[in-house]
């Protein structure tokens, strides 16, 4: 009786926390797109969008009291950028949650691993020379995915040793890699032919959602939502990896085979959000560590409410980004390294704390 009634008191506790997120991501939806050089209200931003969705279903409403600038601003300009910001929020957040209960580090972040890095190599690669051009649009997130597999997979293979993981080899190997990788990013920058494709590569390289385009949301949006299902399918293996090798092996998870799995999942997922936005970093570190504060380690309770958090930080992050030096941008990627170095700092210091406590 007791164990049921913790139970239904913790579904309540998370149905009033994602209630109340996805409330505030609403808010937050609304005023992205209201804010920025030119103000709209939010009133007219809806009515505005209202109308472009009844156009595209062919209902024909008449038009209000708009002008076409305020229609290009808000559903052409805005929208899709606040939608992708919201996409690589949420689907940075839960990388970041499923790497930290895979590898069993609360350090562990797709851009300290060294996956952005391998993505960006990709992407890179893609742009500047034309790689998997049979691909078509598909390139430039089959360019990511396979950078992000690949250093994925040399940074577990680092840090495997006497048949584990090791923690410190982990992080050692992941800065490692994004090091090298980061090197090799900037010389295909320097190196391109182009001066203008290597102005447009470094941008990118900084992290940016400027100029995102309604045909690009598509591919992200299913992926998160096929990644979101798969990892709240399997959220009891992620409490069981982050319990330890013997708990989850006792528990009859096959670590070995889920983190291979999780490895592939992660890789995917940075690929392609590294492929439409380049590298936006400590979303991943930042995001589960707050949700964790909020919600616990139960990862059926995490994953929700990190992915609510992501979409909320990063859509807030790109508004700093666009009006902070209006009418110049700041790259997304800088005010998340900015946000993200003094939380790393503050982490480890917190960690060095409870160990001296220990001892």
């Amino acid at each position: 009786m007791p164990t049921t009634l913790a139970f239904a008191l913790q579904r309540r506790r998370l149905s009033l926390w994602l209630s109340a997120l996805l409330a505030l991501l609403l808010i937050s939806l609304t005023l992205a797109i209201t804010l920025g050089p030119v103000r709209i209200s939010p009133q007219q931003a809806w009515l505005i969008t209202a109308h472009e969705i009844g156009e595209l279903l062919g209902l024909g409403l008449q038009p209000g009291d708009w002008t076409s600038a305020q229609i290009q601003i808000v559903w052409r300009v805005r929208m899709p950028r606040v939608l992708l910001a919201a996409l690589a929020g949420a689907g940075l957040a839960l990388v970041g949650v499923a790497m930290q209960a895979m590898v069993r580090n609360p350090l562990a972040d797709p851009y300290l691993l060294g996956v952005s890095s391998g993505a960006s190599v990709g992407a890179v690669s893609v742009i500047a020379f034309g790689a998997l051009s049979f691909a078509g649009d598909l390139a430039l997130p089959m360019g990511a995915f396979g950078g992000a597999l690949a250093a994925c997979t040399a940074v577990y293979l680092l840090a495997y040793a006497n048949g584990r993981l090791q923690a410190s080899r982990l992080i050692l190997g992941g800065v490692a890699i994004a090091y090298c990788l980061g090197g090799a990013t900037s010389l295909i920058v320097l190196t391109a032919d182009q001066r203008e494709l290597a102005n447009s590569v470094l941008t990118w390289t900084l992290g940016s959602l400027a100029g995102t385009r309604w045909d690009e949301l598509g591919l992200p949006a299913v992926l998160l939502t096929i990644g979101a299902a798969l990892l709240l399918t399997q959220a009891r293996s992620l409490n069981a990896l982050l319990s330890g090798e013997e708990s989850a092996a006792t528990l009859g998870v096959d670590t070995t085979r889920t983190r291979r799995w999780l490895f592939v999942l992660v890789s995917l997922v940075t690929g392609v959000l590294v492929a439409l936005t380049g590298p936006i970093g400590f979303v991943g570190l930042i995001v589960p560590h707050v949700t964790r504060m909020l919600v616990g380690a139960e990862h059926r309770s995490v994953l929700p409410v990190a992915a609510l958090l992501g979409a909320i930080f990063l859509v807030w992050v790109d508004v700093l980004s666009r009006i902070t030096f209006a009418p110049a941008e700041v790259p997304v990627g800088v005010i998340t390294s900015l946000l993200g170095g003094p939380f790393f700092v503050w982490m480890l210091c917190r960690k060095n704390a409870r160990e001296r406590l220990v001892t």
